[in-house]
């Protein structure tokens, strides 16, 4: 299969990191199906560059953490690929919150684990019936954090959602790898995106003298990762967490 015959689910790809992997992929000619809760300009134009193309990209409005929307998505999705089928799913939405936990508002604890870890297994779980239906090579990537590898004080909501993902790509790794479908996660450490917005001027500096390379990353840092991993030649890499935080975990 060439890549304009794959079709690749990217959740939450209307800004920032997702975005960019959105980009990625239709530059290397792959089929892309991306959802948001709001359809961003960056989409807009996307989805006018492939306005006479359009079984090369396909936005729709997903709330997620809403399992109804989710399956209506997916149902969406299937109908997009056709006969191609899915080879790729990209776990990528996710909300942040700060907070001590003693002092955290349940509710919103309850969110940030709903939006970036159960309803990445729900989708896990959609995906993998369709791609262990195909009986074909497939690949899952979940994008997790080193926040949920180290920990930050502040983080312990954001921190459990991205070491579950860490947990569930290793469990599903094993699960599926006889059917040649592989399972990885990759972590990046803070990037200049709108989940890094909040910090302050101290904190930035702390994280950026405490990274052996000197600054915050960069989306252009990460979708090399994603690109490769969703490549032929990542086809014997499963089960692994690939760190891109310039060095801060080590």
């Amino acid at each position: 299969m060439n890549n304009a015959t794959k079709t690749v689910i990217v959740s939450g790809g209307s800004r920032g990191l997702g975005l960019a992997i959105v980009r990625d992929l239709l530059a290397q000619n792959y089929r892309v199906v991306t959802c948001s809760r709001k359809r961003s300009v960056e989409v807009g134009n996307l989805e006018a560059g492939h306005a006479n193309q359009p079984h090369r990209f396909l936005w729709q409005q997903c709330e997620m953490g809403d399992e109804k929307a989710e399956k209506l998505f997916f149902e969406n999705v299937l109908t997009f690929a056709g006969s191609d089928g899915l080879y790729a799913l990209v776990n990528n939405a996710a909300i942040a919150g700060e907070g001590i936990l003693a002092t955290f508002p349940t509710v919103d604890a309850e969110r940030i684990l709903n939006i970036n870890l159960v309803s990445s297994l729900r989708m896990s779980r959609l995906a993998l019936r369709r791609m262990l239906a195909q009986n074909r090579p497939a690949r899952v990537i979940n994008i997790s954090s080193i926040v949920g590898l180290r920990g930050y004080t502040g983080l312990a909501a954001y921190a459990a959602s991205k070491s579950g993902l860490d947990g569930m790509t290793r469990a599903l790794a094993r699960e599926v790898g006889r059917r040649a479908i592989t399972v990885n996660s990759v972590a990046p450490g803070y990037l200049t995106t709108d989940l890094s917005a909040s910090l302050g001027p101290d904190q930035h500096r702390q994280i950026v003298n405490r990274t052996p390379l000197g600054r915050l990353g960069d989306v252009a840092d990460v979708v090399p990762a994603v690109r490769f991993l969703l490549s032929e030649d990542a086809g014997f890499i499963t089960g692994l967490t690939l760190v891109v935080d310039g060095g801060i975990s080590c």
